[in-house]
């Protein structure tokens, strides 16, 4: 009863809330029907911090589920291992039902798990909290669970399971099936021909449908010209695989090798490269990809700034593609264009290079289907592992594994700096296991003679940057000028769908005697307000405030010409409160030069409302004997127009959440996997400030 109760927790259970749903990988039955396997991958929403869901890229984990249920020995094993984050952290559970050897109306119940946890950016401690938290609630709800499906089977008249008997001889006529009502699919087959097995879902190659002879064979020179070598199962899938796209699928059918990729992407699975195949097209057709090499013009700050750009081909015919990542300003580009566009340049630059592998064969003669990417890591630093930026990063490399499978033939990685590793630790969980087996990564001078890129690319074609005689017509790159940063008042280009829409900076003008403030409102004492932003015009003074009164929203004139407005500035401070008494200063003010990046936190002490204070930053008075100072006097002139301008974001974790946050992301000057130290005691209010420029 315990077995068949168990399974009527999929594909979805209620009972269980952070069981979203399961989907069968892989089923199959002995030939006596004693023995029933299913594996299935299960979607969890696991209960953690939205920082930590935030910096892993992912909103829901998934794990592998097998279950085997043995009706002739009457148990039922059940093995679980996560999916996501394998090459992290490892999860291993297995939990097993048995009658009890003295008592039949009794059931034994074993369970036990393992956590390995090797590395997760900085995070250990936490996903420690989170997966035995998990498990202890599992453990407890797993009881509860099941006995409530053993009450649905009674309410539902089945009683008790009749005991496994040996299938009928050939011949012999049906006797004893069991009438047992619902859900006799999930019991040992005990009637049929003999020799008979159920269909089994999600093998790697279903059996066919029926299909004329000449349907059902490629033409051999048209596979060694366009396809290259394929086995007949191979064949076979690829065959059923584009007939089932022609029946079902309405608009433009792919072509073989482009089916094929996906094939190749889930190891000829038909099942899972279908779905992945239908899920492609459908956001293909959504965001109008097909069109995006007639559609799309990029902007002339990436032709100037974007290190990228096609050049010959390798030895393999394959198109070769330069990036020099070493030398391109993510950080720059990211707040001047927006992730939009350069999401949009990576996806003409992944339909240009199906469009060259097409070209490269008719002039080859033979199949070439992927392209090699040459990366340039000289001149990599920490400012390249800017937070928003690995974000784009990792989203952008998203889109292209779901929609791009195997077109990346080999991913050559040369000049590789001290700080790569930490980049790799943060990008590879993201990359499929396939493609990162394609990656060959060089450091220092490692690349030149035998052994390096003269293996993969002709002398003659290497670019003269590495060592060459080929004169490459890459940009090279250098800081985008922060005056051509955007700001709410220049929004991204309208005309084109947004394929993400998420927006994590504000803009914001701070005018003479007008600063720009923000109210937070704290519930619990122990809060971490966090904080990020870049002075892109003037300097300003930042503050921190607490207030045991709301302040008032208000938009309030600056005391300017008529021709300035305020614009995105808003006022909180009322003019008539006094400091100490109506509020009190959290932190000391900073000075924030044109220019700098400033990281920092606070961990509250008391509940209330904190206000973010960015004031226009000028001389100080000077006393009769004292001369100004050389720098306030330069920035009194460079504020010419008594306007400054900053983008900013901000956060509030709980303290709890925020000991390895990604605070340590945000400043090219703090340790990478370090905890944070702002955290280090919650009896006292605490900051952490950090400069990048």
């Amino acid at each position: 009863m315990e077995g068949a109760a168990y399974e009527k927790r999929f594909p979805t259970c209620p009972e269980i809330p952070v069981f979203l749903g399961s989907e069968i990988l892989h089923e199959s039955r002995s030939d006596d029907g004693a023995i029933h396997i299913i594996e299935r991958s299960c979607k969890l929403n696991v209960d953690a911090p939205r920082l930590l869901k935030k910096i892993a890229g992912v909103e829901y984990v998934f794990f592998i589920q097998k279950n085997t249920v043995n009706w002739k020995e009457r148990t039922l094993r059940i093995e679980a291992h996560n999916e996501t984050f394998a090459n992290r952290v490892v999860v291993l559970e297995t939990c097993s039902y048995s009658v009890h050897p003295e008592n039949e109306e009794w059931t034994c119940f074993e369970q036990s798990a393992s956590l390995d946890i090797k590395s997760f950016f900085g995070f250990e401690s936490t996903v420690e909290k989170i997966a035995m938290k998990q498990y202890t609630s599992n453990i407890k709800r797993g009881k509860e669970v099941i006995e409530h499906y053993l009450k649905e089977l009674i309410s539902q008249g089945i009683t008790f399971i009749p005991r496994w008997t040996p299938p009928p001889v050939c011949g012999q006529k049906d006797e004893g099936v069991p009438a047992v009502g619902h859900d006799t699919d999930d019991l040992p087959l005990e009637s049929g021909t003999c020799g008979t097995t159920k269909e089994q879902t999600g093998s790697s190659c279903p059996p066919a449908e029926a299909v004329s002879p000449d349907a059902d064979k490629l033409d051999a020179d048209y596979i060694e010209r366009y396809l290259g070598q394929l086995t007949p199962m191979q064949e076979s899938c690829l065959i059923r695989l584009r007939q089932w796209l022609q029946e079902t699928h309405k608009g433009k059918i792919p072509k073989d090798e482009h089916i094929l990729r996906f094939l190749r992407a889930r190891d000829f699975n038909i099942d899972k490269a279908r779905e992945m195949l239908c899920q492609s097209l459908s956001w293909r057709k959504q965001y109008q990809v097909d069109y995006i090499l007639q559609s799309w013009r990029p902007p002339a700050l990436l032709d100037e700034y974007y290190t990228g750009g096609w050049h010959y081909q390798d030895k393999d015919g394959r198109p070769l593609y330069i990036l020099r990542l070493g030398q391109m300003d993510t950080k720059g580009l990211v707040k001047a264009l927006g992730e939009e566009s350069l999401l949009r340049h990576v996806l003409s630059i992944n339909e240009e290079g199906q469009k060259r592998c097409e070209e490269n064969t008719n002039i080859f003669g033979r199949p070439i289907t992927s392209w090699t990417c040459l990366v340039d890591l000289e001149g990599l630093n920490m400012r390249h592992l800017w937070r928003p930026g690995v974000k784009a990063l990792l989203r952008i490399i998203e889109v292209v594994e779901d929609n791009y499978p195997e077109t990346l033939g080999r991913l050559l990685i040369v000049r590789a700096p001290r700080v790569f590793p930490v980049l790799w630790t943060l990008v590879s969980p993201f990359i499929n296991e396939n493609t990162r087996q394609k990656f060959l990564i060089y450091s220092g001078n490692n690349y030149q003679g035998p052994g390096g890129l003269v293996d993969y690319v002709d002398k003659d074609v290497i670019p003269d940057f590495l060592g060459g005689d080929c004169m490459c017509t890459v940009p090279e790159g250098g800081l985008v000028p922060k005056s051509l940063y955007q700001t709410e008042e220049e929004p991204e280009n309208s005309d084109h769908i947004r394929l993400w829409t998420e927006t994590i900076y504000h803009s914001a003008s701070v005018l003479k005697g007008a600063p720009h403030e923000i109210v937070v409102e704290i519930l619990e004492g122990e809060s971490v307000i966090t904080w990020d932003f870049d002075i892109l015009k003037g300097d300003v003074v930042f503050s921190l405030f607490h207030s045991k009164r709301a302040p008032e929203t208000s938009h309030k004139e600056a005391t300017l010409p008529s021709t300035s407005a305020a614009g995105d500035n808003m006022q909180l401070i009322d003019k008539t409160w006094v400091l100490g008494v109506d509020y009190s200063r959290m932190e000391s003010p900073l000075v924030c030069r044109e220019g700098e990046s400033i990281q920092g936190s606070h961990v509250t002490r008391w509940p209330g409302f904190y206000i973010l204070q960015w004031k226009m930053h000028g001389p100080l008075p000077c006393s009769g004997t004292s001369l100004p100072r050389v720098d306030d006097v330069l920035a009194s002139l460079q504020v010419s127009s008594h306007k400054c301008k900053l983008i900013y974001y901000y956060e509030v974790l709980a303290s709890k959440d925020f000991r390895g946050s990604m605070s340590s992301l945000e400043s090219c000057n703090s340790g990478f996997s370090q905890l944070s130290g702002a955290t280090t005691s919650s009896s006292q209010s605490q900051s952490s400030s950090h400069l990048s420029r």
